[in-house]
């Protein structure tokens, strides 16, 4: 008899579901704000990084290729690679969405992030003279950014990770119905 009670909550559940249950998460409306924010906190605290000599790669170093090095450390292209951070940070939340949103916990994040920050640092960075080779670059940067995007890819990841696999609000909502 049990069985059939589940089957029945769970044929409601499908239903509510169905009509538009206002607790389903709308993916691209979520991965705009946890990238959003992610960008904001992060780039935040990677400008902080950069003001307090931590690390010798601008805050605009995704426009290095395009603009004078020396001006990059003007307050203009510090708000533009802040936000072009930014705007990084909402790709990067739209692609561990579309590819690794099934993985639970801590560690795909931790690994999203140390890929994104060898893609920019080891590969495509020094490649277009965004970032200075790796023999140049100096360990207090490398740490420093590594550690950011470490964190950065964790709070993007774990975000993702948790929304869309937390099965604990779903199932108290079928015991209940």
């Amino acid at each position: 008899m049990r069985c059939w009670k589940e089957v029945g909550a769970l044929e409601r559940h499908s239903a509510q579901k169905r009509q538009g249950d206002r607790n389903v998460t709308e993916p691209v409306v979520y991965c705009l704000k946890i990238g959003f924010f992610a960008g904001v906190i992060w780039g935040a605290v990677r400008w902080l990084a950069v003001a307090m000599n931590f690390t010798r790669v601008p805050q605009a170093f995704l426009v290095d290729p395009w603009v004078r090095r020396s001006a990059l450390y003007h307050v203009t292209w510090q708000l533009v690679g802040y936000a072009l951070f930014i705007g990084m940070s909402i790709v990067a939340a739209f692609a561990y969405y579309l590819v690794f949103r099934r993985f639970r916990g801590p560690a795909a994040g931790i690994a999203f992030g140390l890929g994104w920050w060898a893609l920019l640092y080891l590969s495509i960075g020094p490649m277009m003279k965004a970032v200075p080779p790796l023999g140049k670059i100096g360990w207090n940067s490398l740490i420093t950014d590594m550690c950011l995007f470490t964190v950065w890819g964790l709070f993007i990841g774990y975000s993702i990770a948790y929304e869309f696999n937390d099965d604990s609000r779903r199932e108290f909502k079928l015991a209940n119905v």
